[in-house]
C-alpha cells in the first residue's frame, strides 16, 4: 500500500519544504494541507484505514532554524511505515533528520478463526483489554467483516496508552481504564480494585506477546480468553534499507527502539556493528530490557511510554528542554 505524504502548505512558496519539493518532482502521492491542524485530522482518518502516512511540514523560517532542539541529529525510526508518520513529523519540525527504517510490518492474524468466534459471543464478556491501536483496529475489521456490530458490545474497556484509548474514543466509546503507566504491570496495579473472578475477559492482541496479563487475570478468577488480532513480521525491503543506511557516512546519531520486536528485528537486519557510535533511544522499561538482554546499551528511555516520551528524552539528552507538544 503506497504511502500518502501530507504536504502543509503555508500559502508561502518559500516555506515549501525542500522535502515536500522533492516528492512533488517525484510524483510521489501528496495531499496538500493548509495547516497542522488539518494534517492531523486527515492523518487520523489514514491512520483508522490502515494507510500509511506522512506528515511534511512547512519549513521553519529561515531565522528559527537555528533554535530548533535537534537540529542536525540524524534519527533512525524503526516503526512499522503505516505508524512513523506522527514519529517523523515531531522529529522534523524539531530540526531532526528523520531516517526511516521499518523493521516490522503489522499483518492480520494468520488465524482469524479465534478471534472471529470471540466476536460471535460478543456479548458474553464483561472486559475487553486493548494494548494497543493495532488490537483495536484488527479488532474492528474482524467486527466489520461479521454479522455483529458494536451494538453487542457491553464489555467494559480497558486501553493501554493515550493512542489506544484515543482509537476507542473515535468510535464514541467509553474507556472505563487507562492505567497511569503505559505497561501491563500498570494495567495489573488498575485492576486491583476491580472484582474479576467469574468475569468473562477478552483480550485481542499480537501473536507474540508477554503472558503477564493473562496469568494475573486467571490467578485472581477470571476467565480470559487471549486471541490473534495480529502478528508482525520483517518487511522484506528493510535488509537492503538498513545496508543502504550504515554502510555510508554520515552515521547516524540515533536508533529509537518502539517495541522488543523492533529491538530483535533491526538486530537481526543490521546487527550490532550498525549501532557503534551511534546513541539508542528506548520507548520504555520493557523495550529496554529486551535491548540490554541483547547487547545493546540504552542511552535514554522515555520517561512517559509514549512517542512524544521519547521525543521528549532525546531532546533532554540532546542538552535541550522539550518544547510543548502541538
Amino acid at each position: 500500500m503506497s504511502k500518502i505524504y501530507l504536504v502543509e502548505d503555508p500559502g508561502d512558496e518559500a516555506r515549501l519544504s525542500v522535502r515536500a519539493q522533492e516528492l512533488l518532482d517525484q510524483g510521489r502521492a501528496c495531499r496538500m494541507v493548509g495547516s497542522a491542524e488539518e494534517g492531523r485530522a486527515q492523518a487520523a482518518a489514514l491512520q483508522a484505514a490502515g494507510v500509511p502516512w506522512e506528515f511534511v511540514p512547512a519549513a521553519p523560517k529561515a531565522e528559527d532554524w537555528g533554535t530548533l532542539p535537534l537540529f542536525g541529529q540524524r534519527i533512525v525510526v524503526t516503526r512499522a511505515a503505516e505508524q512513523a508518520g506522527g514519529f517523523v513529523e515531531r522529529l522534523r519540525a524539531l530540526g531532526a533528520e528523520p531516517v526511516e527504517l521499518a523493521t516490522i510490518a503489522i499483518r492480520p492474524a494468520a488465524d482469524k478463526g479465534p478471534l472471529d468466534a470471540a466476536i460471535e459471543r460478543l456479548e458474553e464478556y464483561d472486559w475487553l483489554l486493548f494494548t494497543s491501536v493495532n488490537g483495536v483496529r484488527f479488532f474492528l475489521e474482524r467486527l466489520d467483516a461479521s454479522r455483529r456490530d458494536l451494538r453487542a458490545l457491553r464489555a467494559r474497556l480497558c486501553a493501554i496508552g493515550p493512542a489506544t484509548r484515543a482509537a476507542l474514543e473515535a468510535l464514541h466509546l467509553k474507556v472505563d481504564i487507562v492505567p497511569d503507566e503505559y505497561v501491563a504491570e500498570s494495567l495489573l496495579a488498575a485492576f486491583e480494585g476491580v472484582p474479576l473472578r467469574g468475569q468473562r475477559v477478552l483480550l485481542p492482541r499480537a501473536a507474540v506477546a508477554r503472558d503477564l496479563i493473562p496469568a494475573a487475570f486467571a490467578e485472581r478468577g477470571a476467565s480470559i480468553d487471549v486471541v490473534e488480532a495480529y502478528r508482525t513480521v520483517v518487511p522484506e525491503e528493510s535488509a537492503a534499507r538498513a545496508r543502504e543506511i550504515f554502510a555510508a557516512p554520515p552515521r547516524p546519531d540515533w536508533v529509537t527502539f518502539t517495541s522488543s520486536s523492533t529491538v530483535k528485528n533491526f538486530l537481526a537486519l543490521a546487527g550490532h556493528e550498525a549501532l557503534q557510535r551511534v546513541k539508542v533511544a528506548s520507548i520504555g522499561p520493557v523495550t529496554s530490557e529486551t535491548a540490554r538482554r541483547h547487547g545493546v546499551e540504552v542511552t535514554v528511555e522515555a520517561r512517559e511510554y509514549t512517542i512524544d516520551g521519547l521525543v521528549d528524552a532525546i531532546t533532554l539528552a540532546a542538552g535541550r528542554p522539550p518544547r510543548p507538544r502541538p
